[in-house]
Order: C-alpha cells, then sequence, then structure tokens
C-alpha cells in the first residue's frame, strides 16, 4: 500500500484560507479515497507562519529530515494547494528536487491535479510564480498600509526612551526616562556639555538607555535628532534592505497624538547645534596630525586605541602638553581617564629599548612577529574559522532533525579532519625558529633604538621602525603599569 504524509500551512495574512483542522480533514479524505497510508506523525502542520522562506517553517523543516531517514518513510506529500508547500519559486524547486532525487518522493497538491508530463512541468511553474507574485503583492500591500497608517499619525513601532506603549495604542511618558531626555537636551542645548561627555555624565551617575545599556555618543546623538520628544512621528527614515538614510523627500512627518517631552524652542536649539558641529571640515594631511605611536598604544581597561592629543601641528614638538587618551573614554563608553603625556610615554619607551640593548634580555612580554607569508596564515585562519561555523551549523541541522545521527557524525569527522590539517599547518608557518631568534631581536632593537633617539628621521620613518619590532603598548593609568609586547623574531 503506498504511503504518504500531509503537509499543512496556515500564515497569518490568509484570512480567507481552510483552518488546519479543515485542511486535514480534506487532506486525510483524499488519502482514503486514493487507498493512501497516513500515519499520525508523519501529519506535519506549520500554524500562523508566513511562508516566504523554507527555514521560518519548523514543521516544514521536520518533514524534510523525516524523508530523508532510511528506509524510506512515505511515497507522497500531500498539500491542499501547492503554495502551502512554498511561495518562493526557489524553495520549491530545492526541496522539491530534493525529495525527488534523494528521496524519490512526490509532492501532489489535491486541488490542483497536475500529470506527469511536459505540459504539467509548465502548469505547475505557472501555478508557483502565482503563488510568489500573490505573496510578493502582499508585501507590498503591507508596506502601504504601514504608509498610510504613518500618514495619519499612527504608531508602528516601540517608542524611543521616555514613553511606553499603553492599551489603546499610544505612547505614555515614563517621568523616570522622561527626566533623562530632559536632562540631554537641557545639557546640550546650554553648550557646556558636548554629545560624549554627556553620555560619561550619565554614566557616571547611574543612568541606562531603553534597553538597560551604558550611553554612548551615538545614543545620545539618535536622542538629539529624534521629533518624537516634540510630538512629530517620523517614517521611513532608513531603507531597510540598505539601512541607509532615505532622501529626505522620501521620510513621513506627522503629528502624534503622544505628550511631548521637549518644546519646540528646545529642539530647534538643539538642531542648530547639530547642524554647526556636523559641518564638513577640511580634512588634513595624515602626516599633520598622526603620531608614530598611534595605533600602538592601548587601555589596559578596555583594549582600545588610545589616540593622540595636541595642541600643536607638530606632533612631537616638545612642551606642547601632547597626550594620549583613549578612544573609549573620549567616545563616553568608559568611565576615567586613562592619559599618558607623550613625553612620558616617549622617555619608558626609550628605557625598556635601552634596557634590552645593556642587559641582553627581553624581560617583557613577547609575541610571535608575523612571518613573511602572512597571505597563508590568513587563509588558514580564515579557513579554521570557516570550519567552526560549519561545525555549529551541522550542530543545529542534527538537533533540528534535519540531519539523522549518522550524517552528522560523518560530517563531523570531516570537518575534524580539515581542521587538525590545517591547524598543523598553522603551527609550521607561526612556530619561531629558536635558534638565532634572540641575537636577531637584540640587532634590530639596537637599530631602532638609534633610529627612535636621532633627529635624522621623521615620526613616519620612527613609526615604521617601531612596528618591526613591537606589535602593541599597553596602557593603564589607575595601575600605573606600561607593558611593551616585543615580537619573537
Amino acid at each position: 500500500m503506498t504511503t504518504g504524509a500531509l503537509y499543512i500551512r496556515v500564515s497569518t495574512e490568509d484570512q480567507s484560507e481552510f483552518s488546519p483542522a479543515a485542511q486535514k480533514r480534506i487532506l486525510l479524505d483524499y488519502a482514503k479515497k486514493n487507498t493512501l497510508s497516513i500515519k499520525p506523525e508523519h501529519i506535519f502542520i506549520d500554524e500562523g507562519i508566513s511562508g516566504r522562506t523554507a527555514a521560518k517553517r519548523p514543521a516544514f523543516m521536520k518533514m524534510i529530515a523525516t524523508a530523508k531517514s532510511k528506509p524510506k518513510p512515505f511515497d507522497v506529500i500531500l498539500v491542499h494547494k501547492f503554495d502551502r508547500f512554498a511561495r518562493s519559486r526557489e524553495d520549491s524547486i530545492v526541496y522539491k528536487s530534493l525529495l525527488k532525487r534523494e528521496c524519490n518522493i512526490r509532492v501532489l497538491s489535491i486541488t490542483e491535479s497536475i500529470e506527469d508530463d511536459k505540459f504539467s512541468v509548465l502548469l505547475e511553474a505557472i501555478l508557483e510564480a502565482m503563488a510568489e507574485y500573490y505573496s510578493l503583492n502582499l508585501s507590498d500591500e503591507v508596506k502601504k498600509g504601514m504608509t498610510e497608517k504613518a500618514l495619519r499619525g499612527g504608531y508602528q513601532a516601540d517608542p524611543p526612551l521616555g514613553y511606553k506603549m499603553e492599551k489603546g495604542g499610544f505612547p505614555h511618558i515614563v517621568p523616570e526616562q522622561a527626566k533623562i531626555v530632559k536632562l540631554i537636551f537641557e545639557k546640550y542645548t546650554s553648550d557646556c556639555f558636548d554629545q560624549t561627555t554627556i553620555a560619561r555624565y550619565l554614566n557616571e551617575h547611574g543612568f541606562k538607555t531603553k534597553r538597560n545599556n551604558l550611553f554612548e555618543a551615538r545614543s545620545i546623538n539618535y536622542i538629539l535628532h529624534n521629533p518624537f520628544y516634540i510630538g512629530t512621528i517620523r517614517w521611513n527614515k532608513l531603507n531597510k534592505a540598505s539601512q541607509q538614510p532615505n532622501p529626505e523627500e522620501d521620510i513621513i512627518y506627522t503629528k502624534g497624538q503622544h505628550e511631548p517631552i521637549i518644546t519646540d524652542d528646545t529642539f530647534k536649539l538643539a538642531q542648530e547645534r547639530l547642524q554647526r558641529e556636523n559641518r564638513t571640515v577640511k580634512k588634513r594631511s595624515v602626516t599633520s596630525y598622526k603620531h608614530w605611536l598611534s595605533g600602538i598604544i592601548k587601555c589596559a581597561t578596555c583594549d582600545k586605541n588610545m589616540t593622540f592629543h595636541s595642541r600643536s601641528n607638530v606632533p612631537t614638538s616638545k612642551g606642547n602638553k601632547a597626550y594620549f587618551q583613549c578612544y573609549g573614554y573620549a567616545k563616553g563608553i568608559h568611565q576615567g581617564s586613562n592619559m599618558i603625556g607623550e613625553q612620558l610615554l616617549l622617555e619608558q619607551l626609550q628605557i625598556s629599548l635601552s634596557t634590552i640593548i645593556y642587559t641582553g634580555k627581553i624581560n617583557y612580554s613577547v609575541v610571535p612577529k608575523p612571518k613573511k607569508n602572512s597571505f597563508e596564515i590568513a587563509s588558514l585562519e580564515k579557513s579554521l574559522t570557516k570550519i567552526e561555523l560549519q561545525e555549529q551549523r551541522i550542530k543545529s541541522a542534527y538537533i533540528d532533525g534535519i540531519d539523522t545521527l549518522d550524517e552528522y557524525k560523518i560530517n563531523k569527522e570531516l570537518l575534524k579532519t580539515q581542521k587538525t590539517e590545517f591547524q598543523n599547518k598553522l603551527i609550521q608557518l607561526t612556530t619561531p625558529n629558536i635558534k638565532d631568534t634572540l641575537k636577531n631581536m637584540l640587532d634590530r632593537v639596537n637599530n631602532v633604538y638609534d633610529i627612535i633617539v636621532s633627529e635624522n628621521f621623521d615620526y613616519i620613518q620612527k613609526g615604521e621602525a617601531l612596528r618591526s619590532i613591537l606589535e602593541k603598548i599597553v596602557y593603564s593609568r589607575t595601575d600605573g603599569f606600561l607593558e611593551f609586547y616585543y615580537y619573537y623574531s
């Protein structure tokens, strides 16, 4: 007796479609009339799920995994209509081909009778194209509906900090959060605080964002730009596909029905300052502001680069109160300054180098230096990362029931073999030759020291020389230490 399975789907947008119970009854009646045996465990139902992509339908994926098992569990899959199986032609082709080629299982629509001939192939393709058109058209209609709702002042997203959505679909003010919003605008429009300083101030006083995170300069910037706080709804600001701002003429602004937190005058003052600060500044040459230690010195607290600051256009001039400051602190997400003066840093660097030369020993943290064949190393590291992702995917496929235990074991063993091979090659390329490492390193340290203390080399040459022996310098103002990370060879 021929065996079969049922696949039933009703999505949230299909208001006129038969219910799961109705589809099940009709499919079982068809199976009975056509002497098809249907086991209860071979009835797969996705309810209230969009049919655009198969990956979002758990029952569908379980059915595919079951179909792949040995021995073959059923001969045919019954659906009420072909668009129940898939609304994407890509999904339809992929999964129907898989079922037919690997499992010898057919997909049969009980309401769209199609024979196994050339004309039927064309007819089935037409039906699938119509289903996909309906799905895409529905998406366009949803967008139209959302746009119309925005034009009428409707709310379609979670409101920003300062509000929460109440019953009835209107945002209401949250007094504790509204105080934070008012504080941000107050400090910014008074011109005494910039966005970074405001973020740092809020974090130091224990305030949190709506998602209970620390404030950053960009979160302050979003609040200052948001017209929601003066009672205006802004819709379609970002392009959903590219995540880039839409042209101003495509953005919808309408009067909302929620209570404003900020006055129009205060918001206007904030926009005026934002415009002043966002004016394009003519870019200087990199050599006019980059210090030759930039990119090498890092903060011990957050591992971010420490940026150079100077009141002079000459990065290495003496007496200009030049210093390095943690980028994380400067952005407002790092509490506690981690500043070190340029002169002190240069003195400590010279002491570090001269100590190595004098003692003949590197009593500092040491890291392997990148090899000349760095391209091959990077390629191997990329391959290892890809294997780790593949390991996660095959594990997920097994857990979700898509792959059998045997399939999982085979795939896992193959990946393990590849991983071991790549790791061994990487070890060969990155393991230093200990024999002449110290002597070579001491010679280079000596040469670099001569370049750094000489006035015959510019700061770009000094930076390139230092990078040949040093990976990074880590500084902690709180603990009062500098760590130098030298290469092996």
